[in-house]
C-alpha cells in the first residue's frame, strides 16, 4: 500500500512542479483544480522537504497555538477568503465542537472531519494547515513579524508525525446535489414560527423542520423579513460602513469552520471579479461573480430585529454572512438598519 501511494504522490509531485514553473502566481486551491486533485494531496508531495504532517490530537494542538502569539487565521471557503489578524485566546471544546473567543479572532470550529495537519514552510513563511477527508482547506494560521517562532517551532516538533510517508490519499469528494423541488409546506405556519424566533441560531432548526432549502425559506419569508437585492450591492455597502466607521460582522464558513471578524472596514478595492477589503488585521477577498442570489433577511430575537445580508452561489450554498456589530442581550444598532436600507438595491 505504502508503495502505491509513494508511487502515485511522486507522479503528482512531477506534475505540480512542472505546473508551478509554467503557472507560477497560480493559487494552490485553484492549481488542485487544475491537476484534477486535491490541495491536501498537493501538500503531500512537500512531506520531507518544506512540508511537515502533523498528528494527535487538533483540539489538544490548537490550545496551544496562543503560544504563538499574534498570528493570522485564514478561512475560506470557494468563493471567499477571510483573514484576521490577532492572539488565538479563550478556547474550549465540547467534543469536536469548539471556541476561539479572543479580542480578535472568534472561530467556530468543526473538528470531526479535520483529517489531515501539516506544518508549511515557504519562503519566508510559516503555517499550520488543516484539511478535511476531502482535501479541502479547513482553517489555516500563518505566522506573522510579531509572531513566537521558537514556539511555533517546539509545537511542530511536538505534533510532528512519526511517518512522514504514509499520509492516505483523499477521500473522493461526492457530487453536489441538484436543489430538490420543495412539496407542498404550510406557509402560514412557517412564518407564524419565523415571527415568534427568540434567536438568530433557532432559524437552522426551523429550516430543518419544514424541510426547506436557504433560498426557499427565504422565498417563504414573512411579509418585509427578506427581500432579495443585487450582487453589486456588496461594494455599495463596503463604501458605507468605510465612509461612517460602522462596525460590522463578516461571517465566513465551510464545513470545518466559521471565522468572524467584528470592527470596522477600511480600505475597500476591486480587482476582476474580487471585491476585497485590505486593511491591516483584515482582509477579505469575495468573488463577486459567485452571488447566484444576495437576500437582507431580518430574524426577531429577544434583543429585537437582527438585519443581515446574506450572499448565496449557485448551488444553493450560503458562503457569505454580514452584519451590524452587536452582542447578545443588546439591541441591534440603529446605524445599521439605516445602512443597509439606503446602500442596497433592490431587485
Amino acid at each position: 500500500m505504502k508503495t502505491i501511494l509513494m508511487a502515485s504522490r511522486a507522479d503528482l509531485k512531477e506534475r505540480w512542479s512542472e505546473f508551478k514553473s509554467e503557472n507560477p502566481k497560480t493559487r494552490i486551491r485553484d492549481a488542485a483544480r487544475e491537476l484534477d486533485t486535491t490541495e491536501a494531496d498537493l501538500l503531500a508531495t512537500g512531506l520531507g522537504d518544506n512540508i511537515t504532517l502533523l498528528e494527535g490530537d487538533f483540539r489538544e494542538l490548537l490550545k496551544e497555538v496562543t503560544s504563538l502569539g499574534y498570528v493570522m487565521a485564514l478561512t475560506r471557503n470557494d468563493h471567499v477568503v477571510h483573514e484576521r489578524k490577532g492572539v488565538y485566546q479563550n478556547i474550549s471544546f465540547n467534543n469536536h465542537v469548539g471556541l476561539v473567543l479572543g479580542e480578535d479572532i472568534d472561530l467556530r470550529l468543526f473538528l470531526g472531519d479535520w483529517k489531515f495537519g501539516f506544518a508549511v514552510h515557504e519562503g519566508d513563511r510559516y503555517s499550520l494547515q488543516f484539511f478535511n477527508s476531502y482535501g479541502d482547506a479547513a482553517h489555516k494560521i500563518y505566522l506573522t513579524e510579531e509572531s513566537d517562532k521558537g514556539a511555533y517551532d517546539a509545537l511542530v516538533e511536538k505534533y510532528r508525525a512519526a511517518d512522514q510517508e504514509g499520509m492516505a490519499i483523499t477521500t473522493a469528494k461526492p457530487e453536489k446535489k441538484a436543489e430538490e423541488p420543495v412539496g407542498d409546506i404550510d406557509t402560514a405556519a412557517f412564518q407564524a414560527e419565523w415571527l415568534t424566533l427568540k434567536d438568530t441560531h433557532e432559524f437552522f432548526g426551523l429550516l430543518r423542520k419544514y424541510k426547506l432549502s436557504r433560498k426557499e425559506a427565504l422565498r417563504h419569508a414573512p411579509e418585509g423579513y427578506a427581500y432579495q437585492i443585487k450582487p453589486e450591492s456588496m461594494k455599495a455597502v463596503f463604501d458605507a460602513a468605510s465612509e461612517t466607521a460602522l462596525p460590522i460582522m463578516v461571517f465566513v464558513s465551510n464545513p470545518n469552520c466559521i471565522q468572524i471578524h467584528t470592527g470596522p472596514i477600511k480600505k475597500i478595492f476591486v480587482m476582476g471579479p474580487w471585491l476585497n477589503i485590505m486593511d491591516p488585521a483584515f482582509n477579505l477577498h469575495l468573488r463577486e461573480d459567485a452571488i447566484d442570489e444576495a437576500w437582507v433577511v431580518k430574524k426577531p430575537t429577544e434583543d429585537g430585529i437582527v438585519t443581515g445580508i446574506e450572499l448565496i452561489d449557485k448551488d444553493g450554498v450560503m458562503f457569505n454572512q454580514f452584519f451590524g456589530k452587536r452582542k447578545p442581550g443588546s439591541p441591534e444598532l440603529a446605524a445599521w438598519q439605516e445602512l443597509v436600507e439606503q446602500a442596497v438595491i433592490r431587485k
